[in-house]
């Protein structure tokens, strides 16, 4: 009994939800699906990596997805051959920027190839953008999928055209002809889409002629557009055998069953593929690829709009034209999107690592543990997404410890330069994360402290780097005077310098940071500088003692100039923002700090980046409290 009653409430339910589903919507699963799949190759020996992919979704969102299609491949129209062509161009350019693949953790891409059945409505090739702006609603709405497709085998050289007039069509030919003359003798023919004769064509040119010359003259565009290189036979081969099909890098659509047909029958005449199942030869044709709800529809249960179409098409002579086909939408490995792809590929409930940072041609990835074992596949997917933007995939494997900040990065894919170029601020960086310290993240913050640079600034940037700060502040401030203990970032900052022509408004030093504070203000370079930048997150807060007793020497009545110091400090403590100011307060030994404490970001949990901005006290700079210089 207790059975029955739940059938019965499960019907009721199923029922009073079936009155809020539209007439368009997808049905209700009674019945969860589970999904299987194993995407990786067997490594050799004692490794197998396998991935299992399972849900208990009732409802899927719209659109394509792994979970959804067929992963069978049925047999394709295009020819196996054709098909290896296009991987082995995809090959040839993956070798050319010098991807590889590691034998250990070999992807399979035929794994992720979904095979989807919709319905298509076959038209005529001239009308197919005029209609498919009535259809508009109707059609399939995917990402970076043309609801237009392309017949294979439908397109016919303009030679072979000629060859199948209609006999029967003489009459309306004759019609055709007579319409033409006459609206050439009345000068109406540039309206109706056809050209003016030689004589009609100098009437209207006469009648157009103004101040500017001559409009819409016919040979200008000719006379002014450079000669092009003839084509040579074979790339004009090439291209005729590529005309018509309907395969790109990520999808390809097949008709599997098309309605109507004839007597007719070009295959013969035109080879295999052209007509076999058309009938009589109507012209080039497109696909209108319908919404996946429609797929398996007849005619009768399209929406109106479409039902329209059809009926129009009945009226006219272009019957055989217009038919309602099956389609079998193909998507290969290209098309899924990053983040679908190694949610496929790694267990379920791991945390899938979208997210990277980005520099110049370099991907630098920061996996967890948990991520390790299959941190090839993960360089692997994230090369294949994002070609040709990145280039080489890298993971840091130990926290940063040493004075240049330099990271132990680890190749994971691609080729093994770690040398490249970054665009910031309209400026060109050369980097190499092997030797110096570059961080992309901080592009917004950098750009929002040169924005409180003038040009009567003199900038001093104590731990400058290859110079993101102090390039683009060279190109605000009257001078800038940039420093960094790492020998070789100090290299690529004077390579930087020269590459954007600022090599006159910057001074590189190559000097301890206390060392250089001490320098440049018991020098008379100092007594002009009116910003100092310490971003060096781990330490610049404890260098700031360099600044006691920096004008001890001079007298105080000299028109000293007390310069903003903006200093970059990391904290985990409850109250980020306090304990960074009690550590500015204990460097300077001074109480009396008015500083403005800003929050850049959040590196870890519950580890902040924070910036102070505060003006040199007049104490600090005089204290006799002065530190010994550094050995």
């Amino acid at each position: 009994m207790r059975a029955n009653a739940g059938n019965v409430t499960f019907v009721m339910m199923m029922s009073k939800l079936s009155l809020f589903r539209g007439a368009n919507s997808l049905p209700f699963p009674l019945l969860s699906s589970s999904y299987s799949s194993r995407f990786i190759h067997k490594p050799p020996k004692t490794l197998l990596i396998l991935c299992s992919f399972s849900t208990n979704l009732t409802s899927l969102p719209y659109g394509p997805s792994l979970l959804r299609g067929k992963k069978k491949k049925p047999p394709l129209l295009l020819s196996d051959l054709s098909l290896a062509s296009t991987r082995r161009d995809r090959d040839a350019r993956r070798r050319k920027i010098g991807d590889f693949e590691e034998p250990d953790a070999l992807l399979d891409e035929d794994e992720f190839t979904r095979v989807f059945e919709v319905s298509a409505v076959r038209v005529p090739a001239k009308d197919c953008f005029a209609l498919e702006n009535r259809l508009r609603g109707h059609l399939l709405n995917w990402p970076r999928i043309r609801n237009i497709a392309r017949v294979p085998g439908d397109e016919i050289d303009e030679d072979v055209v000629k060859l199948l007039g209609r006999a029967s069509d003489e009459e309306e030919e004759e019609d055709s002809v007579v319409d033409s003359v006459d609206r050439r003798i009345r000068g109406k023919a540039e309206g109706d889409g056809e050209r003016l004769s030689p004589v009609l064509h100098r009437d209207q040119l006469a009648r157009t002629f103004n101040s500017t010359g001559y409009l819409k003259f016919r040979n200008l565009a000719k006379i002014s557009r450079p000669k092009r290189k003839r084509r040579t036979e074979r790339t004009e081969g090439k291209e005729k055998v590529n005309k018509g099909s309907s395969r790109n890098e990520f999808a390809v659509v097949e008709v599997v069953e098309d309605q109507g047909g004839g007597d007719g029958d070009f295959e013969g005449l035109l080879g295999e593929g052209y007509g076999s199942c058309r009938g009589r030869w109507r012209g080039s044709t497109r696909l209108l690829l319908l919404d996946e709800r429609y797929s398996g529809e007849e005619v009768q249960d399209l929406p109106e709009a479409i039902k329209v179409l059809f009926e129009e098409a009945k009226k006219t002579d272009a019957s055989l034209s217009f038919e309602l086909v099956r389609c079998r939408l193909t998507l290969f490995y290209d098309y899924w999107p990053m983040n679908e792809v190694l949610e496929a590929l790694l267990p379920k409930g791991m945390i899938v690592p979208s997210a990277f940072e980005m520099v110049g041609h370099i991907a630098h990835l920061n996996l967890r543990d948990e991520h390790l074992p299959y941190k090839r596949l993960i360089a692997k997917v994230v090369l294949d997404k994002n070609q040709p933007k990145i280039q080489t995939v890298v993971n840091k494997i130990d926290p940063i410890h040493n004075d240049f900040r330099t990271m132990q990065l680890e190749v994971l894919a691609g080729n093994h330069s770690l040398v490249t170029m970054v665009v910031e601020n309209g400026l060109r960086f050369h980097v190499d994360l092997a030797r110096v310290y570059w961080n992309s993240k901080l592009g917004t913050e950098r750009q929002r402290l040169l924005l409180g640079f003038d040009h009567n600034d003199v900038v001093c940037d104590v731990f400058a780097g290859v110079g993101p700060i102090a390039l683009a502040a060279a190109r605000i401030v009257k001078r800038v005077y940039a420093n960094d203990l790492n020998p070789h970032a100090v290299e690529f900052m004077e390579q930087n310098s020269v590459v954007n022509k600022l090599e006159k408004r910057i001074e590189v030093f190559n000097m301890d940071g206390r060392r250089f504070i001490k320098a440049m203000f018991s020098s008379d370079k100092g007594q002009k500088v009116t910003q100092v930048v310490m971003n060096l997150p781990k330490d610049a807060a404890e260098s700031l003692d360099a600044f006691c007793g920096v004008y001890n020497d001079r007298h105080r009545d000299e028109g000293l100039s007390f310069p903003t110091i903006h200093v970059y400090g990391f904290s985990k403590a409850a109250d980020p923002e306090f304990d960074f100011h009690e550590r500015i307060r204990i460097a300077l030994s001074e109480v009396a700090v008015d500083v403005k404490m800003r929050k850049v970001r959040l590196v870890a949990p519950g580890k902040w980046m924070l910036c102070a901005s505060f003006v040199l006290p007049k104490s600090v700079a005089f204290s006799r409290k002065a530190i010994n210089d550094v050995d």
